[in-house]
């Protein structure tokens, strides 16, 4: 799916907390929805379910460069200092809909007792349905890349801090 990249972005900001008490899969499937919406105003709405085969899942609705997302992340890794999500994502844009594969990682690593620095990395893949749905508009695949790249990496790099914020707050409470 290389060739399909859209975008590789990863931003890191500091926790101010010890890693033994950061968690981010419990952050992530338990993160109430006013909490996500303030890690950025592209944020409407966030939920955790199962999918099918019982991994835990995690539900976001939000809007990234004019498009509205809703990311169906399954977990496939559940480390407490690393997290690793994909999800087939729908997206709606003015001229249709289609989907978007989405690898969204998070992890931390100390810095020394009491910091640690988290990674915020998206990767998106155009996935066989996208690369149909933008030639019948006739819009070369590099085009849509070039200008889907600044939104997503802008998206990242805004909500990287807040995330960070949001991680700290939840390793204060497991204190």
């Amino acid at each position: 799916m290389k060739e399909n990249q859209i975008v590789d972005s990863s931003f890191s900001a500091i926790i101010n907390a010890p890693i033994r008490q950061i968690d981010i899969p419990e952050w992530c499937f338990s993160l109430p929805e006013k909490e996500y919406q303030g890690c950025s105003p592209a944020h409407i709405a966030a939920g955790f379910t199962t999918a099918a085969d019982g991994k835990r899942m995690s539900i976001n609705v939000e809007s990234i460069g004019g498009s509205l997302m809703v990311q169906h992340y399954i977990e496939t890794l559940g480390q407490k200092d690393h997290l690793i999500l994909d999800s087939d994502s729908d997206v709606f844009t003015p001229n249709g809909r289609t989907t978007i594969h989405v690898t969204w990682e998070l992890s931390v690593k100390p810095i020394d007792e009491h910091r640690c620095e988290f990674t915020n990395r998206v990767q998106s893949f155009a996935t066989d349905e996208m690369i149909a749905f933008l030639a019948r508009q006739g819009i070369p695949f590099d085009l849509f890349r070039a200008q889907r790249q600044p939104a997503s990496i802008a998206h990242n790099q805004g909500e990287t801090p807040l995330f960070a914020a949001s991680i700290e707050r939840a390793a204060r409470r497991n204190n």
